[in-house]
């Protein structure tokens, strides 16, 4: 299914009509921002989007949804049930922001009724499931991508083409963290972050950012030339309410360049400031929480030799929106070029997460209850 396009003094504007699955929080906060005007809010006018359909388990609150995130937008159309919207012919892509357990069924309902999908992070629970949705999704010429907007966001392509230049020398140490109080002991073991059966945890909820910036400062780092780490360890202190992991740290060694990075993530407590050092020969990138949504880079020159700072730059990163519509104008431009993945957010790199995330989660002895795979 392709996504409308008409011109427009000359220039081609597609505009893609969504459909949304799961009426939760995440999902509004994607829908604010697509419902903003590309051109007033971010200077982009080649891509427009237009909410058409939400399905949500209660039509009631699906209404609600709609009406509260998408005030004046006309003809929203509300569905009781996620395969509906799939089978809306009006709904050109569809957003999954339901629990990460449900990603790999609700992506499949979307994509066999031929939809092109963005999914929230983590994509899946496991790699076998991303690897099963990519080939379905490669069979029937659909676009597919994992919702990782961090790295579509200008901060992100500011610190790759400062690392990429080698501005402060080679990359030695990237430390990454993302962390969050969640009040464990007043929250109830349903909770998602502490429900196994959801995939609770630190690991899966909060995982994905640390890991954005391992992408952005060695993965993409051109001396790296695309290759994976050659050793991944990963420790878990897991909490007895539930057993899921309160607190993960994983060191990654890319001997090849040769440099390290240690990621990590917790639930009992809040982040450290800076929340992002990236450790170069001759200087730190530093950024502040929180790292899915920075403001604030700061980029340090050392003398030669030392930690003595001879230069030292600010930059403040401010946009219209939550942060959200940057990766939907890449699915956009994406599905009107007839690609089936992003050349910025590569399948390739879904797969790495996912492969890590299970290795992790192995060496931590971390399983899930059964039947939440649906995928081995």
């Amino acid at each position: 299914m392709a996504a409308a396009v008409q011109t427009l003094l000359g220039t081609k504007t597609t505009t893609l009509r969504w459909g949304i699955i799961g009426a939760g929080w995440i999902s509004g906060c994607f829908v604010r921002d697509i419902v903003l005007d590309p051109k007033k809010t971010r200077n982009v006018d080649d891509v427009v989007h237009k909410l058409t359909a939400v399905g949500s388990r209660d039509v009631v609150k699906g209404r609600e949804f709609a009406d509260k995130n998408a005030p004046g937008v006309e003809g929203v159309k509300v569905y009781g049930t996620y395969e509906e919207v799939a089978a809306d012919p009006e709904v050109d892509a569809i957003y999954i922001g339901t629990p990460h357990t449900y990603h790999y069924e609700h992506s499949m309902i979307a994509l066999k009724g031929g939809k092109h999908v963005l999914c929230e992070k983590p994509v899946t629970s496991n790699a076998a499931e991303f690897k099963s949705l990519v080939a379905f999704a490669k069979e029937k010429n659909l676009f597919f991508m994992e919702a990782m907007w961090t790295r579509f966001q200008p901060v992100a392509e500011y610190v790759k083409q400062i690392v990429a230049k080698d501005e402060l020398g080679p990359v030695r140490l990237l430390q990454a963290d993302l962390a969050g109080d969640f009040k464990l002991d007043t929250i109830p073991k349903t909770h998602r972050i502490l429900d196994p059966k959801l995939g609770g945890g630190a690991l899966l909820d909060l995982g994905p950012y640390p890991f954005v910036w391992l992408i952005i400062a060695l993965f993409e780092y051109p001396k790296n030339q695309g290759r994976r780490p050659t050793s991944v360890t990963g420790t878990m202190l897991k909490t007895p309410l539930t057993g899921v992991d309160q607190n993960t740290v994983v060191v990654l060694n890319f001997d090849h360049i040769p440099a390290q990075a240690i990621l990590s993530c917790s639930i009992n407590l809040a982040s450290p400031v800076p929340a992002v050092v990236i450790r170069c020969a001759n200087g730190n990138i530093t950024i502040e929480p929180p790292i899915f949504k920075p403001s604030t880079v700061i980029v340090q020159e050392f003398a030669p030799g030392t930690s003595n700072v001879v230069r030292e730059e600010k930059r403040i990163f401010k946009f219209e929106g939550g942060g959200w519509h940057f990766q939907a104008d890449e699915v956009a431009r994406c599905v009107a070029a007839g690609k089936i993945s992003s050349d910025i957010w590569t399948l390739e790199k879904t797969l790495f997460e996912m492969e890590v995330f299970d290795e992790v989660r192995k060496q931590g002895n971390y399983t899930f209850p059964p039947g939440v795979e649906k995928v081995i």
